[in-house]
């Protein structure tokens, strides 16, 4: 009876263990790390979005994350989202959501899909996002902004670079979101989308540093996508914010975007749950052999 009594603590210490490891929330991508180059819009004007990739390597449910950019310096933040798009690389099975040219891209690989993924949407308008925002800096600035210039462009013929639209500056702030409903994700390369509403002027996400060991504790991944954005009046298509946008005299520069994801890893066979598989078969092998 006490070995029986023992080895059911045992089992009960190590689910307990077991379940307290999955329900921690962990980082589960960190870029958001402002290099402090260029600056790309997310929401106004023209429903604007810039999104920069991530990838899973296992199931996981995101929690919260942060994000950062400029807000000019008498604007007021009125309310943020977040979204998540699958990443059009070769076999994705993203598809569905629109891996096509439209028309208006000079290429679609390895781009956002065109639609965000089912049930990814969080806002502070339904109440699935809440977040508050940390002044980081009281006034920067970037060499480079892509706000206006997002033209259309023909498929698979070079761009016609517009070079962006020059230096910007701001407050920069972090935006630190917090999601009500947390937002599951199986295995995969997916990009992250934000999308901030200001009293005035438009919210700039700022570029991050191209990783390539980690550096700054960021997460390192491969293959890194470069950041996208479009507007209304290139939907449902992507430009590459580096190569199709702003350019480079030889080689198009690419960029990163700062954001950093935080969230819980969802259970799969793990040593600790077959070592607890293994405790059972070990008990109920006890107790056929004292009965």
């Amino acid at each position: 009876m006490r070995h029986a009594r023992a080895l059911h603590l045992s089992l009960l210490s190590l689910s307990f263990f077991a379940s307290a490891a999955f329900a921690a929330d962990t980082v589960l991508y960190n870029n958001d790390f402002p290099d402090g180059k260029v600056a790309t819009a997310s929401g106004s004007p023209k429903g604007a979005e810039s999104a920069d990739d991530f990838i899973l390597n296992t199931g996981s449910t995101i929690t919260s994350g942060s994000f950062t950019g400029l807000i000019p310096k008498t604007a007021d933040i009125v309310s943020v989202g977040v979204e998540i798009y699958g990443a059009c690389t070769p076999g994705n099975p993203f598809g569905a959501f629109g891996c096509t040219n439209l028309g208006k891209a000079v290429t679609r690989l390895n781009s956002p899909t065109s639609e965000a993924l089912p049930g990814t949407e969080r806002t502070t308008g339904d109440g699935t996002l809440t977040y508050f925002s940390s002044l980081l800096n009281n006034g920067i600035g970037v060499v480079g902004s892509v706000v206006d210039g997002i033209n259309a462009q023909t498929p698979n013929v070079p761009a016609t670079l517009t070079g962006g639209d020059g230096p910007a500056s701001g407050k920069e702030v972090r935006i630190n979101f917090d999601l009500s409903q947390g937002i599951t994700l199986a295995a995969g390369h997916y990009f992250f989308v934000p999308s901030v509403e200001l009293s005035d002027g438009s919210f700039l996400q700022l570029s991050a540093y191209r990783t390539v060991g980690g550096e700054f504790g960021s997460t390192l991944i491969t293959p890194d996508l470069q950041a996208w954005v479009r507007n209304d009046d290139i939907k449902n298509d992507w430009l590459r914010t580096g190569t199709d946008i702003i350019g480079g005299p030889t080689d198009p520069a690419t960029y990163n975007l700062a954001f950093r994801l935080v969230g819980t890893v969802v259970p799969e066979p793990t040593g600790v749950a077959m070592l607890i598989a293994g405790l059972v078969a070990v008990g109920a092998w006890s107790q056929r052999k004292r009965s």
